[in-house]
């Protein structure tokens, strides 16, 4: 893995963020990016973005990001947990931390910004003078993303998915990154591997760090709008993981045994359950549950008119049922399900 030089690259855009964090510097430094917002209540005021930096050594930078959704909570903890934890004498490298990137939506809760209402996740890269959802993608990727040879980006459900504890591969167009994708994967040793493109969208953080060269790691941990039991502890033991395989930490701090080697997929369009009409879902199966392509995956009850009968869901694709729908009531076109399957690529 590449190490890092001993100035940051040159931004690729003009932006008014700022922050006093000194890259080069050894040790670890606490702070913020400041990005300039001029709202009713504040003419000159700034929405702080957290940033931190650990670094000692010359070896390789790993970026770690959470809060690109404000709903999702294991990711913000684990990082919080390190940046006050680690002793910058323990590692050889450097750690960027952005631990709640999406800062107005941490802040409310939300998937979405309250200031904007954009998802952070689709609008990567950004615009270095857009609304502040877009200046915060864009201060990742023009800035952050330069310095880094790896990415983790920390994620749950969120309020509106309940998913099984998973590490995630983002699709690389090269043979050889791709690899260095899966082995990433699999060293933080998450229950499941799931390959998931987004459809191919080219706007999320983990399509962006790929194009940008860097490793990337995703995970999806849990969610249903809260802090589930099991999860925080997969996602501490599989950062520690990923920073040793990275060579960040020693080996000895790798927590758990390696993953096995099957991986999972979503086969695109055919792994979600899509709502056909407005009403409340009903599930027909547990997440882990195997499942046919036609078999019913759920109802859709109209409780305000007894005479319609339920609609029927039915699944699309074999496979496990990996995420779920949390809340009951469901517009069309909300997911109600995801069904995961084989990967069929090459582990080597």
């Amino acid at each position: 893995m590449a190490r890092y030089s001993n100035s940051p690259k040159p931004m690729a855009r003009i932006s008014t963020a700022r922050t006093t964090i000194d890259f080069d510097k050894p040790g670890k430094q606490i702070g913020f990016v400041d990005i300039p917002h001029s709202p009713h209540e504040d003419a000159w005021g700034a929405v702080r973005i957290p940033l931190a930096v650990i670094a000692n050594g010359t070896g390789p930078t790993v970026i770690l990001q959470a809060g690109n959704h404000g709903d999702e909570y294991e990711g913000p903890i684990t990082l919080g947990e390190l940046i006050r934890t680690l002793d910058p004498a323990t590692i050889e490298g450097r750690l960027i931390f952005l631990p709640a990137v999406n800062l107005p939506a941490v802040a409310a809760g939300r998937r979405t910004s309250p200031v904007d209402g954009l998802n952070l996740n689709r609008t990567f890269p950004g615009d270095p003078l857009g609304s502040i959802t877009q200046q915060i993608s864009a201060y990742v990727s023009d800035v952050i993303f330069p310095l880094g040879d790896a990415f983790v980006d920390l994620h749950s459900g969120g309020s509106s998915l309940n998913i099984l504890p998973s590490a995630i591969v983002e699709p690389a167009p090269n043979e050889e990154h791709r690899r260095r994708n899966i082995a990433a994967v699999l060293a933080f040793a998450a229950p499941l591997s799931v390959v998931i493109d987004n459809l191919g969208d080219p706007r999320t953080a983990t399509a962006t760090a790929v194009r940008a060269g860097l490793t990337t790691v995703g995970t999806e941990m849990a969610g249903a709008g809260t802090v589930s039991l099991d999860a925080p502890a997969i996602c501490r033991r599989g950062v520690r993981n990923l920073l040793a395989h990275f060579g960040v930490l020693p080996s000895g701090e790798a927590a758990s045994p390696p993953s096995m080697r099957k991986i999972l997929r979503i086969p695109g369009p055919d792994g979600y359950v899509l709502a056909s009409c407005e009403g409340v879902f009903e599930p027909l199966h547990e997440l882990g549950t195997e499942v046919k392509a036609g078999q019913e995956a759920g109802h859709i009850h109209n409780l305000t008119d007894s005479s319609r009968a339920p609609e029927v869901l039915r699944y699309a694709a074999d496979g496990i049922v990996y995420g779920r729908r949390q809340p009951g009531r469901v517009v069309t076109g909300n997911c109600c399900a995801t069904v995961a399957g084989p990967y069929e690529g090459d582990l080597a």
